[in-house]
C-alpha cells in the first residue's frame, strides 16, 4: 500500500475543508443530480449536451469530495512553536523588507493545501517559504523568485 501524503494545515484551514466537504455533500451534490434528471427529459442522451455537461459536473464534484476527505483524513494540525517566538516557522506570519529598496511585504506560512497568495497565505513548500523557514529576526535571507533571486531582512515575526 503506498503511503498517503500528509496535508499541513491550520486548524482554521481543516475547518473552511470540513465546511466545504459538507457544503459539497449536501447541497452541490443534489443540486447537480437535479440537473441531470432535467437534462434526462430534454430527449436523446447520445446528442443531448446538457445531459453531457451535468455528468461532467457530477465527475468534478465527485472527484473533489475524494480530495478533500483524503486531505482531512491525513491533515496534519500546524502549532505555533511559542519556543522560539524570533524563529519563522510553518503557522507563522513573517514580514520582511526587500534590500536594497525597502519595500515590505508579510506571508503567513501554511501548509499546501492552504495556499493563497492573494490572501498573503504561502506554501511551505514554496521556494520563499523554504528559504525563510528557521531564519530569525534580523537575517537577511536570499530568496528564489520566479524573476530571480532577491535579498530580504526579516523583520518580524508573529
Amino acid at each position: 500500500m503506498a503511503v498517503e501524503k500528509s496535508y499541513y494545515m491550520t486548524q482554521e484551514g481543516k475547518e473552511k475543508l470540513e465546511k466545504e466537504l459538507h457544503f459539497l455533500k449536501t447541497d452541490r451534490r443534489q443540486e447537480v443530480v437535479e440537473r441531470i434528471k432535467i437534462a434526462r427529459d430534454f430527449g436523446d442522451l447520445s446528442e443531448n449536451s446538457e445531459y453531457d455537461a451535468a455528468k461532467d459536473e457530477q465527475a468534478f464534484v465527485e472527484q473533489r469530495i475524494t480530495q478533500v476527505e483524503k486531505m482531512i483524513r491525513n491533515a496534519i494540525i500546524i502549532e505555533n512553536d511559542n519556543n522560539n517566538p524570533n524563529v519563522v516557522s510553518l503557522g507563522k506570519s513573517v514580514t520582511f523588507i526587500e534590500l536594497p529598496d525597502g519595500d515590505e511585504e508579510t506571508y503567513t506560512i501554511v501548509g499546501s493545501a492552504e495556499a493563497d497568495p492573494f490572501e498573503g497565505k504561502i506554501s511551505n513548500d514554496s521556494p520563499m517559504a523554504k528559504s525563510l523557514i528557521g531564519k530569525e529576526i534580523g537575517e537577511e535571507v536570499a530568496v528564489a523568485t520566479p524573476g530571480g533571486d532577491i535579498q530580504v531582512k526579516i523583520v518580524k515575526v508573529d
